[in-house]
């Protein structure tokens, strides 16, 4: 069987952890009922590990149960945030609404959408190291602003936001704060009450849990419109049937990450800073994109000057990396992000996003730093690849 490449691509998924993995299979068999069947002992059973799982997953975020929605993913969390928060201000007049050019497009979208019924929103540029201000965002307050939407920790260059001080200030103009902390919940510490968040989305697969389960944090008095009807689950915001297993999978993720973080991080850190340091030591004319300092441990973001992006992705066949979201992937145009951070399109091509996790060694990184410089090598001095 051929060698499977290094995985530095966690910040497109993570593995399950196999913890995870052995609290969620006895809700797949055994334990199999439906958490809303609240007339017998398979329903109680399912309503209990949901309630378990809503209480792990608050107390990461230092949030209340009672202010925790499940959901499949953070791209559903989004669209019923920022889609939720115009409809159920729809008959109140014009909307303003604020967000940053570099959001994911599972935002960024959402918004196009609201432009199409109606509302007015503004995207903010941010500085070139990825960063956005509250003075950005003060200057372009107004008073039919709505809602605020900026990403906690980005997906493809891992700058970290000044969430707390943008949260500070929508507060204090009456405004809703909203942010996308897929890349942050499990990684970096978030605490809603301290940053002044309203609304908060995330998804379990980002942080060693299952696909396909995510969840909206809506503080206590928030109003917004279920964007899926029929049933009035979680408490009338989202109707369908809980996904348990996954919704346990998802609690047992927050408990871990909670527990061990704080080797974790550091250790990511060293992995990381190795493999940037050795890769710009050792390879010419590349650079990294975003802020150095203000982003999260385990990801850096390089461009490797005067080499074909595509062609250079194609012949780092021992490693698995991402020239971007996953969820563009897809596309042949170079990565917005980037784009609007101000790199050319040849730049941007060339571009690489490298994420490291739990399961990542020294050695792989190690390994992964020597592919890089031997293939850019003999991609600039035009050595054929056997």
């Amino acid at each position: 069987m051929p060698t499977r490449p290094i995985y530095l691509d966690y910040n497109a998924t993570t593995p399950l952890d196999p913890r995870v993995l052995e609290a969620m299979l006895p809700w797949f068999t055994e334990h199999f009922g439906n958490a809303a069947s609240r007339t017998h002992l398979y329903g109680w059973e399912a309503e209990e590990a949901v309630v378990q799982a809503r209480n792990q997953l608050a107390s990461t975020l230092g949030a209340s149960e009672k202010e925790i929605v499940f959901t499949s993913g953070a791209t559903e969390a989004n669209n019923l945030a920022i889609k939720g928060t115009f409809e159920a201000r729809r008959t109140q007049g014009t909307h303003h609404y604020i967000t940053v050019a570099t959001e994911h497009k599972a935002v960024l979208d959402p918004f196009r959408h609201l432009e199409q019924w109606g509302a007015d929103v503004t995207y903010l540029t941010p500085s070139p190291d990825g960063l956005i201000s509250a003075a950005q965002i003060a200057e372009v307050l107004r008073p039919d602003t709505v809602l605020v939407s900026v990403m906690y920790a980005h997906n493809e260059i891992g700058v970290v936001q000044p969430i707390g001080e943008i949260g500070a200030l929508c507060r204090a103009h009456g405004v809703l704060f909203h942010t996308d902390a897929t890349q942050a919940v499990g990684k970096i510490p978030v605490d809603v009450q301290a940053d002044a968040i309203d609304l908060l989305s995330l998804s379990a697969h980002k942080f060693y849990g299952p696909k396909g389960v995510g969840a909206l944090y809506v503080r206590k008095g928030v109003k917004l419109t279920a964007q899926l009807d029929g049933g009035r689950h979680e408490r009338g915001l989202r109707s369908g049937t809980l996904n348990v297993p996954g919704i346990v999978g998802l609690g047992k993720a927050c408990q871990l990450a909670a527990q061990e973080m704080s080797t974790e991080s550091p250790r990511l850190k060293y992995l990381r800073d190795l493999l940037e340091e050795t890769i710009l030591q050792q390879v010419p004319d590349t650079r990294i994109n975003g802020h150095r300092t203000h982003r999260l441990p385990q990801v850096t973001n390089i461009s490797f000057g005067g080499v074909d992006g595509e062609q250079l992705l194609l012949h780092l066949n021992r490693l698995a990396v991402s020239s971007g979201s996953a969820c563009t992937s897809a596309s042949v145009e170079p990565s917005y992000v980037l784009k609007v951070l101000g790199l050319d399109d040849a730049l941007a091509y060339a571009s690489l996003r490298f994420s490291l996790g739990r399961f990542t060694t020294e050695a792989e990184v190690v390994a992964a730093a020597r592919h890089v410089q031997e293939v850019v090598a003999r991609m600039r001095n035009q050595v054929p690849f056997a």
